[in-house]
């Protein structure tokens, strides 16, 4: 056996490789060390003659990230991808030799790890985007993949120090903003720490001395405190007959550093609270210490947290209570079994840690997975990789509410979300059709915020859909995808539909019908216009990019390719067949904000080129100006069925009187209307003149409004403003 001065005189490698075949004996058999040892044979020749900044040889790190997953008790594939996780990055080595020497698992581990060299990105940002993508579709496939992952990050933050300070900053962001967060969503908290406390270090190197010597002077006095603590909980629980473990804990840097900034307070504020943890054999004990320490010291009312009947999103279980200790400064608390407190340090690694035979391993390797799936769904509809990181960070910070369903099933919800959010978590057929709720029997808008212990019963109805205006409220990650995918998909099939009416408004003044024309002359069409497909060429013809009359024009003769103007026959032409629209057709017709046309207006459409149609009143100014700009517009007619609720702006002139405000607001709610919006333009001692935006049916029910507030002693003077 080696001595430490013949270890001394190796190399680091040969005695990193000892180091892991030591520690792999503990839990391996010979056969799976021997596997991982020629992994390490392989890998050291692929990556000859490469160095790391340091001046070592490049095998070493991969080595290193061996070490720290051997500690976490990784099987040998798992172990073998770590060794070999940089080989098709960095070297001339291809997936399929990977798979050839060792197996296809250990290659697709491998791949998951390795970054996309290839990637035409157009920013470092949009790059480590699109890898942490990447990593996530591998980890749907394989949990392993994120953890080799971790431990990957973990030791480039313990060698950091030799990169320039701009890099090490933006490593060390990184870390903070995605590597950490995912650590501390599986459950891995042991991991999490330290690379929170690596990455305050390199991101902050003043703040994090200046803390971290505040900590060293002040051990010595704070352990006195904390010993005093210490045995009177002990003294307490040792009468009580409870075989507990006490510990006196020191928050680590950066968990200091984020409670000063988050709540506003200094150091000497932060220091002032002392932490212990109390292990258990059992979970009717961790009650029972509850019950001791809160008759031994007071408790804060409110700052008491049950995660173990239910636990937090990462499977971590514990009760946690805040005390006034005997100096009256407060102590946290948290108590918790010896295997929950292992299951708190390792996460998803338990899986592994701890073997099959494990329930909770289980329910946290449960846990990760959904949460996975959830992710790649989100993936699917995201735009691109940035919007999909951006969607990661909002779901990698969730402090949760506890809310149930009308049947009892407890619903686990990030804190400030909505009542659109709990409606996309249960499902999202009910998130995309929902309508109104009731929160403890009450009624209550949508965007209403839930809190804890509330019973949500969600309102759907068929006809229902996703409004844009939820955007601005909704805050998990499913709910605001889930949005999203389905207004996209919608303001396509509208742009389809009004695309296809549009066009055989048009053909039918040709007397010619869509259905009819052969589809020799389409395809002809198509390849005209550039268009993939009919639907495509509909959806063009909807959002304004190509006018509808010249397609018809263009069907209508025997040359397709034939380039036709709008003239002003064919205006009128095109006047005799107006299109008849509802109101409700969604984002491809829109009403104009300037002059707000209500049914029973006269009123005019024109095209705005990738948004579809906008309906302005007949009367409006900018008509004059839109038909100077545009010849591509076309007459509109309100549908006589039509339904909703339509803003129409009032301008009033009114005396400035107490409560006069109040009595316009009680006169127009009168006739069911709502006021959107109130502006004061003017104000003088005598007269006030405001705007004021209100939903009307239509304008008869707007000319009874009128005519009641004319009535009104207070009101001088009351127009329509249409421009």
């Amino acid at each position: 056996m080696d001595t430490p001065d013949c270890l001394a005189l190796q190399r680091p490698e040969d005695v990193l490789i000892a180091r892991l075949s030591q520690e792999l004996s503990g839990y391996l058999d010979q056969a799976q060390v021997d596997d991982c040892v020629r992994a390490y044979q392989f890998g050291a020749l692929a990556h000859a003659g490469q160095f790391r900044k340091s001046g070592e040889a490049y095998i070493c790190h991969p080595l290193s990230v061996a070490i720290i997953l051997a500690g976490m008790h990784m099987d040998a594939r798992g172990i073998m991808a770590a060794i070999l996780h940089d080989v098709i990055e960095d070297c001339q080595v291809s997936k399929q030799e990977v798979a050839t020497q060792f197996g296809v698992e250990v290659a697709e581990l491998v791949d998951g790890v390795t970054k996309l060299t290839k990637i035409a990105s157009r920013s470092q940002a949009e790059t480590q985007a699109e890898n942490v993508r990447k990593m996530f579709l591998a980890m749907g496939k394989d949990l392993r993949v994120i953890l080799v992952k971790l431990a990957d990050r973990l030791h480039n933050m313990q060698t950091l120090g030799v990169m320039p300070p701009e890099k090490k900053r933006r490593i060390a962001r990184e870390t903070l903003d995605i590597y950490a967060p995912i650590a501390n969503r599986l459950g891995m908290n042991h991991i999490r720490h330290q690379l929170e406390t690596l990455g305050f270090e390199a991101m902050y190197p003043y703040r994090y001395a200046v803390i971290s010597n505040a900590l060293k002077k002040a051990r010595g006095n704070r352990r006195k405190v904390i010993d005093t603590i210490e045995s009177s909980i002990k003294n307490r629980l040792e009468q009580a007959n409870l075989p507990c473990n006490v510990l006196g804990r020191e928050k680590n840097i950066y968990s200091i550093y984020q409670k000063m900034y988050l709540k506003k307070l200094s150091l000497a504020a932060v220091f002032d609270l002392y932490a212990f943890r109390i292990f258990c054999d059992t979970v009717d004990s961790c009650y029972r210490v509850l019950g001791i320490v809160h008759n031994l010291y007071k408790p804060i009312p409110g700052r008491f947290k049950d995660y173990i009947a239910l636990p937090k999103a990462n499977g971590y279980q514990s009760l946690h209570t805040l005390l006034i200790g005997p100096y009256g400064q407060p102590i946290e608390i948290q108590i918790r079994t010896h295997e929950m407190h292992h299951m708190s340090e390792s996460g998803i690694a338990a899986h592994w840690l701890y073997k099959s035979d494990n329930g909770k391993a289980e329910k946290i390797q449960a846990s990760a997975n959904e949460w996975l799936r959830e992710l790649l769904e989100i993936q699917k509809s995201a735009g691109d990789s940035l919007e999909f990181i951006d969607n990661l960070k909002v779901d990698l910070f969730p402090q949760e509410v506890f809310v149930f369903t009308p049947k009892g099933k407890i619903i686990k919800i990030a804190r400030n979300a909505t009542i659109v959010d709990f409606a996309y978590a249960v499902h999202t057929d009910i998130g995309n059709s929902c309508i109104s709720a009731m929160i403890d029997k009450q009624l209550v808008p949508l965007q209403t915020k839930l809190e804890n212990g509330v019973t949500v019963e969600v309102i759907t109805a068929p006809w229902a859909r996703p409004n844009p205006l939820w955007l601005n409220y909704v805050t998990t990650v499913k709910a605001r995808s889930s949005i999203r995918n389905f207004l996209k998909n919608f303001k396509q099939q509208e742009a389809i539909n009004l695309g296809r009416r549009l066009l055989e408004k048009e053909l039918h003044t040709m007397r010619l019908q869509l259905d009819t024309i052969e589809d020799s002359r389409l395809q002809g069409l198509l390849a005209s216009t550039k268009s993939r497909s009919l639907d495509a060429l509909l959806e063009d013809i909807g959002l304004g990019n190509k006018m509808p009359f010249l397609i018809a024009k263009r069907l209508e003769q025997d040359d397709v390719s034939a380039n036709v103007r709008l003239n002003d026959t064919e205006n009128d032409k095109q006047q005799k067949n107006p299109l008849v629209i509802k109101g409700t057709e969604g984002m491809v017709i829109t009403l104009a904000k300037c002059c707000r046309p209500i049914p029973g207006d006269a009123i005019i459409g024109f095209f705005n080129p990738g948004k579809g149609i906008v309906v302005h009143h007949h009367a409006c100014r900018n008509r004059t100006i839109l038909r100077k700009k545009h010849t591509n517009w076309l007459d509109v007619e309100w549908s006589t069925d039509v339904v909703g609720d339509f803003p129409a702006e009032l301008r009033l002139e009114i005396l400035n009187q107490r409560g006069a405000l109040a009595t316009i607001a009680s006169t127009i709610s009168e006739f069911d209307s709502n006021i959107e919006n109130v502006t004061v333009v003017d104000q003088d001692v005598h007269v006030c003149i405001d705007l004021i935006t209100l939903t009307v049916k239509d304008r008869v029910h707007l000319a009874k409004i009128i005519r009641r507030l004319k009535e009104l002693t207070i009101v001088l003077k009351i127009t329509r403003v249409k421009a």
